[in-house]
């Protein structure tokens, strides 16, 4: 039954998955705040993304356990590999900790909306480095969607002289990440196994987190790690965001088109905002309302370009690994 649901059905299972994750953590980390042990959350974000990384580590291998062979891993080259290491600290470690401090610091609202800065910057990085031509339908798209993006922010009612607050910054600059991440998979990732990038990354990631945070914080900023009321939360968090979410996630990558994949990640931002209020009860500013109209205008744009040029073939295994990077940071924090 499940081999004749549509690829691009999987897809948009995963993409309301994911969008619901934002309000999810925030919501953990909440209740985790209301149950305090000693004075301390539980719940942390430090502890929800170590936890939640750690899952993902233990799901993805048990995927693509078959793709990690010898014969696999003797085939990648000491570039593969460094390119590799780059975006696991950047995709696994960096970015969700940035995602994290911005919803400590700004609404869940601001961050599903400012993390759509992503897919301009990376058509901007394509045509700096790669000198990819860009059509007139993108750059129109693009160009709505930083403007909407900077709405949203802009017309938002402040006390006094205007300030862009910490929360908008790292969560531009999680976008900011994902899309130089891009950028460094594409050259290496056409022959490099999606199995081992995404266990390999996310594995790599979760340790260099922990050890960041260990040298940052403290050893006593995990001491609530082996909590049963965290990993009580975890077995919810872990089987909805991370276990269904990856693999709706990777299945509708498989059977999906590129055309597909772009118009269910396109739907992000909406999804993203009507989770926040459906679970949070976190109301759009009007701010929101128009900023948010121009970027799903600029969406709109530019996928009429993206289907223009959309093959009508799916993507080759060996050329979803950058294609995956790619659709993963247009989706913003998916919860790991």
């Amino acid at each position: 039954m499940l081999a004749r649901i549509p690829g691009p059905a999987y897809l948009w299972i995963a993409i309301l998955i994911f969008a619901a994750s934002n309000s999810v953590v925030q919501l953990l980390n909440d209740l985790g705040a209301q149950h305090a042990i000693e004075g301390r959350n539980a719940i942390s974000f430090c502890n929800l993304l170590f936890a939640g990384n750690a899952c993902a580590v233990v799901t993805l291998f048990a995927i693509y356990r078959k793709e990690w062979t010898l014969q696999n891993l003797r085939l990648l080259s000491r570039g593969d590999w460094a390119s590799l290491v780059a975006l696991a600290v950047l995709t696994t470690a960096l970015a969700p900790a940035f995602f994290f401090i911005a919803l400590e610091n700004t609404s869940v609202t601001n961050v599903v909306l400012i993390a759509q800065i992503e897919p301009p910057l990376g058509l901007a990085l394509a045509w700096l480095v790669f000198r990819e031509r860009i059509g007139m339908w993108a750059i129109a798209g693009a160009a709505l969607c930083l403007v909407g993006v900077g709405l949203a922010v802009v017309l938002q009612p402040s006390r006094g002289e205007f300030t862009i607050g910490k929360g908008e910054l790292f969560a531009a600059a999680a976008a900011g990440i994902f899309a130089v991440s891009t950028i460094i998979a594409r050259p290496r990732f056409k022959r490099i196994p999606l199995g081992i990038f995404m266990v390999f990354r996310n594995a790599l990631g979760t340790v260099v987190f922990f050890f960041a945070a260990l040298y940052l914080y403290g050893a006593e900023h995990f001491m609530d790690l082996t909590s049963p009321f965290l990993w009580q939360w975890m077995l919810v968090y872990g089987g909805v965001i991370i276990v269904a979410g990856q693999l709706t996630w990777f299945a509708g990558l498989k059977a999906a088109r590129s055309i597909d994949v772009t118009l269910a990640t396109s739907a992000t931002p909406v999804a993203g905002v009507l989770a926040a209020l459906l679970i949070l009860g976190e109301r759009p500013m009007s701010a929101h309302y128009i900023g948010g109209g121009v970027l799903v205008l600029g969406i709109l744009v530019g996928l009429l370009g993206a289907r223009a040029k959309a093959p009508k073939a799916r993507a080759e295994p060996s050329e979803r690994c950058a294609s995956a990077l790619a659709a993963e940071g247009r989706t913003g924090f998916k919860g790991i």
